[in-house]
């Protein structure tokens, strides 16, 4: 096991680039955990201490916007935590190399979905302007504020959603990584939620799935106190620097920029395989 420092270094570095692409640090971090020599039966819980620290370290700000929808948000996840339970006991009985090469698809997919266009898909309505931003209660629906201007939107297709949701849970579960990367363009593409909603409620929920994995992972034996502490300290500094830093920069540039890293990540875990 890496030292303390080199630990809570690798949380910082990736949950800083997670919260500026809005993909979450896991996904770079438990890569960069087993290219450091961590065993991936052991990286996994560290992700989803990660992304835990991440969702926490977001959350207060995110729901201060009004970006963070609760209902859908509660509504994918009793579907995202159920498959996250069984992904966490899947991979507990699954090889190493098998967890690697789930790892190399799980960068190379959130790669494509960091560098797709996303088209706008709801537009401003003046009748709103005098609406406070946040959901509407008891609906799927709400506004939220670009620029001066109010964007109303409610979700579509919801069984379809949902059903997929469950399929992010096992992933999640299975590699570690909160599945956001899933979770958000499944809430824009196919539930047409804006994609900064949709990212907020994500980041606002991924917490819970990787909590019920890391229950699993604990009960399992998997979790290692002192470098879980670790992370997730590095994983709190980590997304409160990022999170400052991201309202300066292109969010389609960085996520370019990201879904490059993405790939090369990919590629040298291959090599390593």
């Amino acid at each position: 096991m890496p030292s303390v420092a080199i630990l809570m270094a690798l949380a910082v570095g990736s949950a800083l680039l997670g919260t500026l692409g809005g993909l979450g640090g896991a996904i770079f971090l438990v890569p960069a955990l087993i290219l450091a020599g961590v065993e991936p039966v052991v990286a996994v819980p560290l992700g989803a201490a990660s992304v835990v620290a991440g969702s926490l370290a977001a959350g207060p700000s995110q729901l201060r916007s009004g970006m963070v929808h609760h209902r859908i948000g509660v509504s994918i996840e009793v579907l995202a935590a159920s498959g996250a339970i069984v992904g966490a006991v899947i991979g507990n009985a699954v090889d190493a190399k098998v967890l690697t090469w789930v790892l190399v698809v799980v960068a190379l997919g959130a790669a494509a979905m960091a560098a797709r266009p996303t088209p706008l898909y709801n537009l401003p309505d003046r009748i709103y302007d005098n609406d406070l931003p946040g959901e509407w209660p008891g609906t799927l629906g709400g506004t939220y504020r670009l620029g001066d201007e109010a964007v109303p939107y409610h979700a579509r297709r919801v069984p379809i959603a949902l059903g997929a949701m469950s399929l992010a849970g096992v992933v999640s579960g299975l590699a570690g990584v909160g599945g956001g990367f899933m979770k958000v363009p499944l809430m824009r593409e196919v539930m047409r939620v804006p994609i900064k909603v949709a990212a907020a409620t994500s980041t606002f929920t991924v917490g819970i799935t990787a909590a019920v994995s890391l229950i699993v992972y604990s009960r399992q034996g998997r979790v290692d106190a002192g470098s879980t502490v670790a992370i997730v300290v590095g994983a709190i500094v980590g997304g409160i620097v990022g999170t400052r830093i991201a309202s300066r920069l292109d969010p389609r540039l960085m996520r370019k920029v990201l879904a490059v890293l993405l790939v090369v990540v990919a590629v040298i875990l291959v090599v390593r395989q």
